[in-house]
């Protein structure tokens, strides 16, 4: 018996993925546009080759040279002076994490096994089509609270999330069913995704099935991994 045991843990170790080896492989995800349409997308850090040869020392980084001799698509640039930066962690209960955890969670959870699990896009529907991480739902903090003009984004809003409503004026939810979920949005200096997060805390969204990717879009675009396509 322990001589099976041992040959199926070898089995289980061998087969096992290493989490930080996923940005090399293709995580293939369906993504599903806010006008219904579908993309099959493969995920991974897609590194141009004109990019691999640039040396990293201060003239490379001299005005002249960047102009001059640094290709674009090896250039990212980021609009980081609005919004308010946020902390590193959120709280005790909540897990902030890195890229390697993110892609960890849609090869194995999110993309698997999509009604219990999702990656959260908090931000606006316009930024969402605009480009976002292949296989995220788009869950607004501005559909979280309900009005009667746009009641129907408010019920889509819960129901992505598994959440069941009990009673609109007394806040009750029934979160038995509550998917367990990442939340994002432009990144560390967006308070959308720690609004919301905050926010669901204080309706009882369990804080264990609740975690927080930082980085949001701008860490994701830096580190060259896939994103969507522009909506048209």
């Amino acid at each position: 018996m322990s001589k099976i045991l041992l040959i199926f843990t070898f089995f289980i170790y061998a087969n096992a993925i290493n989490p930080i080896s996923l940005q090399y492989m293709d995580i293939e995800v369906k993504h599903t546009y806010l006008n219904k349409k579908e993309e099959i997308y493969k995920i991974q850090r897609e590194i141009n080759k004109n990019c691999l040869d640039i040396p990293i020392s201060a003239e490379s980084f001299s005005d002249d040279n960047i102009s001059k001799n640094i290709p674009k698509e090896c250039k990212k640039t980021f609009i980081t002076t609005s919004g308010v930066i946020q902390p590193l962690f959120i709280n005790e209960q909540i897990k902030t994490l890195s890229e390697i955890e993110v892609l960890e969670f849609i090869y194995s959870k999110s993309s698997k096994n999509p009604k219990s699990y999702a990656l959260v896009d908090t931000r606006k529907p316009v930024w969402f089509n605009q480009q976002t991480i292949p296989g995220s739902i788009n869950v607004p903090f501005e559909d979280l609270i309900y009005d009667e003009d746009f009641k129907d984004e408010f019920y889509k809003a819960y129901e992505n999330l598994g959440i069941k409503i009990i009673d609109i004026r007394k806040n009750k939810f029934d979160f038995s069913n509550a998917k367990t979920v990442i939340f994002f949005c432009n990144g560390p200096w967006c308070p959308i995704s720690t609004k919301t997060i905050n926010y669901f805390l204080n309706l009882g969204y369990p804080a264990n099935k609740m975690m927080w990717y930082r980085g949001g879009m701008s860490e994701w675009n830096a580190l060259s991994l896939t994103v969507t396509k522009q909506m048209k």
